[in-house]
């Protein structure tokens, strides 16, 4: 099969914005089946996440879509703490 990867790059304003998202992922590090590599890493004002997939194609979409899910809602939640 196959080897699918990505590299998803988000930039932020600031690196405490950025290092608060990346904490908030980085636990699904450590949390995915055996043919599935995510690491997510801070550099900066970036997040970067790696995916290494040597699954199916839906299972490697899934990962992604996992992962901005779970980005969108360490923004907002971010954004929360931001506003009050």
């Amino acid at each position: 099969m196959e080897k699918l990867e990505a590299e998803i790059i988000i930039q932020y304003d600031d690196p405490t914005s950025a290092k608060a998202v990346a904490e908030a992922v980085s636990p699904d590090n450590f949390k995915v089946p055996p043919g599935l590599l995510v690491k997510t890493l801070l550099n900066g004002n970036a997040v970067l996440t790696f995916i290494k997939c040597r699954k199916e194609l839906p299972t490697f979409i899934a990962t992604i879509d996992d992962l901005l899910s779970s980005i969108s809602i360490a923004e907002k939640t971010l954004k929360t703490v931001k506003e009050t």
